[in-house]
């Protein structure tokens, strides 16, 4: 007789992740999750309370692996160089990952659950900007400005929403350049 493995939290967060990327937000429910490790459905709340519960365990692991994404790809930059990467960063994620950055919150800073993860990844979004001399409101609008741009865009092309020929690396370049441009020059 094979010996499962031992549920954890991470075991199941990682079944939840797996779930997501195959069949999207609809295919993410306790039963899936518990057919995937192989428990009856009960044995889940030993490790989450409810699928709400899951989900936002999912989105913290989300932001957890976007921000230590980001830290890699800007470490050792500054300037446009690091903002350039971090929003290619992004944007890459969302397109590796459309259902994982769909099942994000939105407003993560107001979740106490979600809250901690959503501080480093904006922490690091405002590290990267520092360069340009941002505070305070400053900072906290390039940062909005910048999620806008990465997001709006990533979001519109995970979903096949740009259906005209021209090339949207080109289209994307021009946004991350008026963006920069907007930060009053290169650093």
């Amino acid at each position: 007789m094979a010996v499962r493995p031992r549920l954890t939290t991470a075991s199941v967060v990682d079944a939840a992740l797996a779930l997501l990327d195959e069949h999207g937000a609809d295919g993410l429910t306790l039963a899936a999750v518990a057919a995937r490790t192989g428990v009856a459905t009960p044995s889940l709340y030993k490790h989450v309370g409810s699928l709400a519960d899951l989900k936002a365990l999912v989105g913290v692991r989300a932001m957890e692996d976007m921000t230590a994404r980001f830290i890699k790809a800007v470490l050792g930059r500054a300037g446009d160089e690091a903002v350039t990467t971090l929003m290619h960063e992004y944007r890459a994620y969302v397109r590796e990952h459309p259902n994982r950055y769909a099942a994000m919150p939105m407003d993560p800073l107001h979740d106490p659950a979600q809250q901690q993860a959503g501080m480093r990844l904006m922490e690091l979004m405002l590290a990267t900007l520092r360069g340009y001399g941002l505070e305070g409101s400053q900072a906290v609008h390039a940062t909005r400005r910048l999620r806008v741009i990465v997001h709006g865009f990533a979001d519109i092309e995970s979903r096949g929403g740009f259906g005209l020929p021209e090339g949207l690396d080109d289209t994307y370049d021009q946004l991350v350049r008026m963006y920069l441009d907007s930060l009053g020059g290169t650093t």
